[in-house]
Parts: structure tokens; sequence; C-alpha cells
């Protein structure tokens, strides 16, 4: 009904001659002809303009994510520098006071950096005994194992690990059984 045109017939020409009214109907189908071709070009605008505004919402959505992931890559990335620069002295403290030359006074800030740490999400690894496995193992020697079961494994921890959910911020320093049956 919306495309339809009704054409009515021209008032106060009763008597109006056939070609009057070939005239008046070339008329209206000229007039119709025009209308339909207005609406098929409204129509084609419109379709124009719902496509633009549908690409830029994708375009604006996407980039929505990109700010999000930049935002996460900043956060991780200065994590990993803060826990680069603070790690040494962590590591510097722990040997003092596994030594016992650590004061008293001084084991609260030794606790201080193991939280910064832990609030950067940072955890250690390292352990004797755990797998050897060069993405997050550096072997710094290898030393004789009693049985097959000891290869391969971690015989000492020269320097703790450190790692994130998403990468390895420093991998540990170990010695490595290696097993020659």
């Amino acid at each position: 009904m919306e495309d339809d045109v009704i054409i009515e017939p021209e008032r106060g020409s009763e008597g109006s001659s056939e070609e009057d009214i070939e005239a008046s109907e070339s008329r209206a189908g000229a007039k119709a002809g025009k209308l339909k071709k207005e609406l098929e070009a409204v129509k084609k605008e419109r379709q124009e303009y719902l496509d633009g505004w549908q690409r830029a919402k994708a375009d604006y959505v996407n980039a929505l994510k990109r700010f999000e992931d930049d935002r996460r890559a900043a956060l991780s990335m200065g994590a990993r520098r803060a826990a680069e620069a603070f790690l040494p002295a962590l590591d510097s403290l722990e040997r003092a006071e596994a030594q016992g030359a650590v004061p008293e006074g001084m084991r609260g800030v030794v606790k201080q950096l193991h939280d910064a740490a832990l609030s950067l999400g940072l955890r250690k690894f390292g352990a004797v005994g755990e797998v050897f496995d060069p993405s997050l193992h550096e072997a710094l020697g290898q030393d004789a194992a009693v049985s097959p079961g000891e290869d391969n494994t971690v015989s000492a921890v020269l320097e703790a690990g450190w790692r994130t959910d998403e990468s390895v911020i420093r991998p540990a320093k170990v010695r490595v059984f290696h097993f020659e049956g």
C-alpha cells in the first residue's frame, strides 16, 4: 500500500474527451514513475546511512577492545619493570636473612617487598626436585644422578625464578641432575 499511487479524476471535466483522459493518465503515470524513482533513491540513501552507521559502530567496539588490550599490556609491562627493578634487592635481603644477617627491624622490609611482589601478580618458582623446563629454568651446571628417576630434575637452585600468569620475569638459575646409565 505504501508504494501504490492513487489517481483520482480531475473535477469539473465531466465530458472530458478521451485525449484529455489519456493526457491526464500520462501525467499521472509520469508523476508516479518520478515518485517511485525518488522512493528508490531515498531507500538506497537510507541503506547507505545504515551501513555507514553499522561500520562506525563496529569500528568503535573494536577500538574499545584495542584500548582495553593496550591498557592491560601497559599494566603488565609496568608490573614487569617494577619487578625487574626490585627483585635484586629482594634476593639480597633473602640471602642475608637465610644467613641470619638481617636485623630484626629489617625483616619487616623483607615482608613488604614480598607483599609488593604478590600485589604485582608475581610468583616465585624453582625448587629442588622440579622437572627441568628450559622455558622456566636456566641450567648453570650438571650433577650426577644416582637413579634414572632423578634424571633431568633440578638438583640445586642458585637463584629463584619469578613469573606472572602471562610470562616469566626471570628464569630460575639451577643445576640439573643428569643420569648416565
